[in-house]
């Protein structure tokens, strides 16, 4: 078989499991808000199951609910059978994957989840079978064939299969308002969660390094100060206390509203009042928080006393765009 051939029959493959995903996508409904609704409203966790390749995706779906801040775990429906079903409780819930629907180990399972009063979401691609007859929310997944030369081999079927986990996990998660501070919570040891779970006082300016002027300085000499320290503002204060920030769009306004008439304008005179501040104890991702809230970029570190110890940047946040957030 030469090259062409090849890549022929690897973009047949691709096409046929994006039909798959087309089909899938047209069955996505009522049924669908009613199995996010009832997940995102559990008081308890979500139980995933399958044998096989429908196994390996209900595991993968698991590890997807958790990421984004769904509490889920897979199970083995054999494992279920001797003993494991004690971890599942009233305020649970089951979602079963099985694409034919009459998995032998699977069924054996329904009875005691019955028992159990814990409702039973089903994904297979067959609303007559006994599992879908025995769910209390059945979600269709159904494809026309699979990748497979034989159309024996689950290809397309787990494509889709794992593409409805993921779109229950995903509108799970925005129902609950899952964000990106949630997300470093739960992935501390990414790079991002690194950077953002470390102590404002391990990261911030101090020092020579902070841009500082009086009230009185000269607003050309605030230019300069700003030019130097390179951080896109200033801090305004006396001996001890801060009375407030002058940013580069603190000077564009001044700019727009005098023209070339800023001979007498100082300090004072620019900047704005009370810039926000935050402890040096609170973890770089509250600094974040403030900051998106009130849409700055800088922030005023100060000790328990209010007395000035640092300064911090949304750049020295997010490692100066490495990450490439914004």
């Amino acid at each position: 078989m030469n090259a062409s051939r090849i890549i022929e029959l690897g973009r047949e493959t691709v096409r046929i499991e994006i039909e798959g995903l087309e089909e899938l996508s047209l069955q996505i409904g009522d049924a669908f808000a009613r199995a996010v609704l009832a997940i995102a409203g559990l008081k308890g966790k979500v139980v995933l199951t399958g044998v096989g390749k429908s196994g390996i995706i209900a595991r993968k779906v698991a590890s997807t609910m958790m990421s984004i801040g769904t509490p889920a775990v897979f199970m083995h429906p054999v494992d279920g059978l001797h003993g494991d079903l004690g971890s599942i409780m009233a305020d649970d819930a089951v979602i079963v994957f099985s694409n034919s629907g009459r998995t032998k180990e699977i069924l054996d399972l329904i009875p005691s989840l019955k028992t159990l009063k814990t409702p039973v979401i089903s994904i297979t691609s067959d609303e007559n079978s006994p599992l879908a007859r025995a769910s209390d929310i059945l979600l269709t997944c159904k494809v026309s064939r699979e990748a497979c030369t034989l159309n024996l081999a689950p290809t397309a079927s787990t494509t889709a299969q794992l593409a409805l986990g993921d779109a229950i996990a995903v509108v799970v998660s925005r129902i609950k308002g899952f964000d990106r501070n949630a997300f470093l919570v739960l992935h501390p040891a990414g790079e991002l969660g690194r950077q953002l779970m470390v102590r404002i006082s391990e990261m911030m300016i101090t020092g020579e390094r902070i841009p500082v002027v009086s009230p009185e300085t000269p607003l050309n000499d605030v230019v300069i100060e700003m030019t130097d320290k390179k951080l896109g503002f200033t801090l305004v204060r006396t001996d001890r206390n801060v009375e407030g920030m002058i940013t580069d769009g603190d000077l564009r306004r001044v700019l727009l509203k005098h023209g070339e008439r800023l001979a007498g304008l100082c300090a004072r005179d620019v900047m704005s009042p009370r810039p926000k501040t935050i402890g040096a104890d609170k973890l770089a991702i509250d600094a974040l928080d403030m900051m998106e809230k009130h849409l700055i970029t800088s922030l005023v570190v100060v000790d328990q006393s209010g007395i000035l110890t640092g300064v911090v940047h949304l750049h020295d946040l997010l490692g100066r765009g490495r990450l490439g957030l914004r």
